[in-house]
């Protein structure tokens, strides 16, 4: 069983002078890194391997280790560190210095993350930003992350979930299915001013009727005729988000 064993974690104070300006940096970027290694101080985490011939699909968000910006509810600061986003098995992966296994990360205390992910192709380089899904009108959802595609008066949501469908290709029921497929079910929010969640597709009719005040904005919005992804439609209310 996996256990997680914990440090203490400590705040450096900032010298005045440049040269001890310059000293207290060095040293905070220490102590931010022995909050991260507080963090992630235990067993390796691994994924289990079934009696399939693979699997399809993916039980992350991004596959590749990002550099995230953690921030924490207690305002400890962290070093930036890769980390993967596991959503089948609800929880945080990250890669710490000077190890070459991925580690469970301790979000107990974990409020928001942002992931720095690189230009890829002719898409440029972005940040994406999760935090906590406190408003899940499911109390046990209240712990996961759904990633933030626009936040101002309104807040516009993504809900990833992910179950695992396992091989099925041996006894006399058996489907012939020799490989694990991990199945994604996203989830669309729009939080309103007046604290309602609503579910949401993406379209200016279901954007509309589920922000009666933005309706107007949002038909007289150029970039709403040809908004497709969810980036667009991000990038469209916070046009519109403005009132």
């Amino acid at each position: 069983m996996m256990r997680i064993y914990f440090a203490s974690v400590f705040l450096l104070a900032v010298c005045a002078t440049s040269g001890q300006a310059q000293q207290s940096i060095s040293q905070a970027g220490t102590a931010a890194q022995a909050n991260i290694d507080a963090l992630a101080n235990g067993a390796a985490a691994v994924l289990p391997k079934g009696e399939s011939y693979g699997l399809i699909g993916s039980p992350y968000v991004e596959n590749s280790w990002l550099p995230a910006r953690l921030k924490m509810t207690t305002g400890v600061p962290l070093a930036p560190v890769p980390v993967k986003y596991d959503v089948l098995n609800h929880r945080l992966l990250m890669l710490p210095l000077h190890r070459k296994d991925s580690l469970v990360l301790d979000d107990r205390k974990l409020a928001s993350f942002e992931l720095d992910v690189p230009a890829r192709g002719l898409q440029p380089a972005r940040v994406r930003r999760f935090r906590r899904f406190t408003e899940a009108p499911v109390l046990s959802q209240r712990a996961e992350y759904v990633e933030v595609l626009h936040e101002g008066k309104y807040a516009f949501l993504k809900r990833y979930a992910k179950t695992l469908r396992k091989a099925n290709y041996q006894g006399p029921y058996s489907t012939g299915e020799r490989y694990d497929e991990v199945e994604d079910k996203i989830t669309y929010y729009l939080l309103r001013p007046d604290g309602q969640l609503l579910p949401v597709k993406l379209g200016l009719k279901p954007l509309q009727a589920a922000a009666p005040a933005l309706a107007a904005a949002l038909k007289a919005t150029p970039e709403a005729a040809t908004a497709k992804t969810d980036a667009d439609w991000g990038a469209v209310l916070a046009k519109v988000d403005t009132q």
